[in-house]
């Protein structure tokens, strides 16, 4: 990622797999784990997810989330995602912590640009009875298309992430229960 080191330009710099640090000046760059959030939106007895519109995993599918901005809790930036991607939000005067269920969290690896980012993504699932194809308006440039499947007929091999892979399997075993 750094070549040479942003304080100093030295040649020096090295990353230990958490931290690049430069024995020349001390500087040190943390490349730590990055909050994402998903969810798996269910309705009548199907659930939502989009077709990758670009890479990672173009033509894959997915749940809408993505990246935690700086600033943002959990929440705020899964709320900004669902309306940024699909054009939906929760009803107006609900509480987002009330209206969302956590039900897994697994580490990622998100590879953009030739950087491999760790995340840890935080998957949420909520119940919106009467919402269809026709209700979702998906953002041109990172969204291709979506659909509504059984959770059971999902394959794991066309979904873009293993985190994503991992969610859905942990949605069926929170159907069982």
């Amino acid at each position: 990622m750094f070549k040479y080191c942003p304080s100093c330009a030295s040649e020096k710099i090295t990353f230990n797999g958490k931290n690049f640090f430069c024995p020349d000046c001390g500087f040190t760059y943390y490349h730590n784990t990055a909050a994402a959030s998903g969810c798996i939106i269910e309705s009548g007895g199907k659930v939502l997810l989009l077709v990758r519109g670009k890479e990672p995993s173009i033509g894959k599918l997915d749940v809408p989330g993505g990246f935690v901005d700086p600033g943002e809790g959990i929440l705020e930036g899964l709320c900004r995602e669902l309306k940024e991607e699909i054009g939906w939000t929760p009803p107006a005067g609900v509480n987002p912590a009330q209206y969302f269920t956590l039900f897994a969290s697994f580490p990622n690896k998100y590879p953009y640009k030739k950087i491999i980012y760790n995340t840890c993504d935080v998957f949420f699932t909520v119940s919106v009875p009467g919402l269809t194809e026709k209700d979702i308006m998906p953002e041109a440039a990172e969204i291709s298309g979506v659909c509504f499947i059984r959770p059971q007929d999902i394959k794991a091999q066309d979904l873009a992430f293993d985190s994503t892979r991992r969610a859905v399997a942990a949605y069926l075993d929170y159907l069982k229960k």
